[in-house]
């Protein structure tokens, strides 16, 4: 294989440790305690498969991976330890970098819609019950029927409203809506909100193609975005956003079977946070994902204190294994450094186990996988330089990048079409005036009777005496007597008995 197509980790005493770029799409994972050089060995990842032309999307916690755009500077201890691994062609430079901001603040907004995240990340993200997932479920099945759009956070909350007040009609067709369900997802709701999601859910909505470009020298562009803030106010938000964009590159990628390197590489950081308190279909849903998400060419690197922050069904999809150390301070710790150490391929050189307490800072073990996709043995290896700055850019360093980003004018300006929000708010002044005039038809029906009545003639006039003797002569016609009286009368005036 071609030496552009390799990546050198780092090595030692005259061993180096690649990792083949064809099994790049067989994921990795880099854990260690903190300050143990995870960063670093993150770094390494980028700039190597950016050399390769492989587009990167990695969350920048801490906020220090910005460096990447900026060439590193010379240190007689990055001398020592090229002379350590034996490295010849280092130069240090930086990388093409476009930078990414849910809030809009340290990059280009990047957004998505209500619709394409979808209730089963949604309702994970809200934490709901089971009931409650369903009515969330029946609210984008009722949106999608009706052809209401459900763009942002406005349009879902408008779409459970009118649901809340239809109940008895969809309850038919979509089954038992329980306003107490639909009240307790507009609260959560609230919450989110309060939290900045409204920044993230809306339009223009991130474009795929967008985070999988290349610079004009072939070196594929690092993707970073900023999470520093979501982190602290919304965590669970971060990791939604995470695994809905996997999930997008899961459903729009065409399969691409084995390549040559992969079409594009993820880093999660803090791995954990994807699955704390994340419900068992969620993570069958995240397990199907990564395992056949390499069909499409897509890698994907978990950062993490520990691997077993990550759960064994998603673990055991990972071929690439950088470890940092590991501090062994209680009975639990030890138990986790022993499952941890079996993980790994044995080297009868090295007592692994013991080797994870004992690493130096940028020093870590190492499996990678063969041609044949086959574990290493374990090495221990110093992890080499990044050629990057290690550590961040100041804030005029950023802002001078991002004024020349690729991205800029695209997403900055937020749009917001005729969605559910609109659609509903416009059939209920239409309902409003349609029951308006209806009021009005009454009232106007009410006043014509009224003006009628008031129009005939009042109270009755006294019968005079001929006109009282005409009527009950009229009504006595009809008895036998009656017409006896008649016939006396009418002969007496014609001259008979």
């Amino acid at each position: 294989m071609a030496e552009d197509h390799k990546i050198l980790l780092g090595g030692t005493d005259g061993i180096q440790v690649e990792m083949l770029a064809k099994m790049g799409n067989r994921h990795g994972m880099i854990s260690g305690a903190t300050g143990s050089g995870k960063t670093v060995s993150l770094q390494v990842l980028a700039e190597g498969y950016s050399r390769l032309g492989v587009p990167v999307f990695m969350a920048d916690v801490k906020g220090d991976l910005s460096g990447l755009a900026a060439a590193g500077k010379p240190h007689e201890k990055i001398d020592e330890r090229l002379r350590t691994i034996g490295i010849d062609d280092y130069q240090q430079r930086g990388y093409p970098v476009v930078f990414w901001d849910l809030f809009g603040k340290a990059g280009h907004p990047l957004r998505t819609t209500i619709s394409e995240l979808g209730p089963l990340l949604l309702a994970n993200q809200l934490e709901l019950n089971d009931t409650q997932e369903g009515v969330l479920y029946a609210c984008f099945r009722i949106a999608d029927d009706d052809g209401l759009l459900l763009l942002d956070l406005k349009d879902l909350r408008s779409m459970l409203s009118w649901m809340g007040e239809n109940t008895k009609e969809l309850r038919g067709e979509y089954g038992n809506i329980s306003p107490a369900s639909i009240a307790a997802i507009q609260r959560d709701l609230l919450v989110l909100e309060e939290q900045g999601a409204e920044h993230f859910f809306g339009e223009p909505a991130l474009k795929l193609e967008d985070i999988m470009m290349a610079d004009f020298s072939g070196n594929g562009v690092i993707n970073i975005l900023d999470v520093t803030r979501l982190v602290s106010f919304s965590p669970r938000l971060y990791g939604t956003f995470l695994l809905w964009l996997l999930s997008e590159l899961f459903e729009q990628l065409p399969e691409v079977g084995d390549p040559d390197r992969p079409k594009m590489v993820f880093f999660f950081d803090e791995a954990h946070l994807l699955f704390d308190r994340a419900s068992q279909p969620l993570i069958d849903k995240i397990e199907q994902v990564v395992r056949l998400i390499r069909s499409k060419g897509v890698g994907v690197y978990f950062i993490s204190q520990s691997p077993l922050d990550v759960p064994d069904e998603v673990l055991g999809q990972l071929g690439l294994k950088i470890q940092h150390v590991l501090r062994a301070f209680t009975p639990k710790d030890r138990k986790a450094i022993k499952a941890v150490a079996g993980n790994f391929r044995p080297n009868p050189d090295i007592d692994t186990e013991t080797a994870i307490t004992e690493l130096g800072i940028g020093e870590a073990l190492v499996s990678t996988l063969d041609e044949k996709g086959t574990p290493s043995r374990v090495e221990r290896i110093l992890i080499r330089p990044p050629e990057s700055r290690m550590g961040p850019l100041d804030e005029t360093e950023r802002t001078e990048r991002v004024s020349r980003s690729p991205m800029r004018g695209r997403y900055d300006e937020p749009i917001d079409r005729e969605s559910a929000y609109e659609l509903l708010k416009k059939r209920a002044e239409q309902q409003k005036e349609a029951a308006e005039k209806a009021a009005k038809e009454a009232e106007e029906v009410k006043a014509r009777e009224a003006q009628e009545k008031a129009e005939r003639p009042k109270g009755r006039r006294r019968q005079s005496v001929v006109e009282a003797f005409a009527k009950s002569t009229a009504r006595a016609i009809g008895s036998q007597i009656g017409r006896r009286i008649v016939r006396g009368i009418l002969g007496g005036m014609l001259g008979g008995r």
